[in-house]
């Protein structure tokens, strides 16, 4: 069995996906309980951001936590691009 792997950001991206999630939740929740459609759009397109960014941040943390933590041995301008290269969408 492996060992458990986590970096100090971990706690962050955790809160912030779970955030996310709880939104869609939320939505979800409003097509069930069959408000009107202007108001699951509106708060559908809310949500389509905060769990876009979510998940972009949680990438790219992820990707920065990996080459500063495990990558032993990599030369500082490799990692630095890596970065750059990770950041472009």
């Amino acid at each position: 069995m492996e060992a458990v792997h986590r970096h100090p950001s971990h706690p962050a991206i955790l809160a912030r996906l779970k955030r996310a999630e709880g939104q869609l939740r939320a939505v979800i929740g409003m097509i069930d309980g069959g408000l009107p459609c202007l108001d699951v759009a509106a708060q559908r397109r809310a949500v389509e951001c905060a769990v876009e960014c979510a998940v972009a941040e949680a990438k790219r943390t992820l990707i920065f936590d990996h080459m500063d933590h495990c990558l032993d041995g990599a030369a500082p301008a490799d990692l630095a691009e890596l970065k750059a290269i990770a950041t472009h969408r």
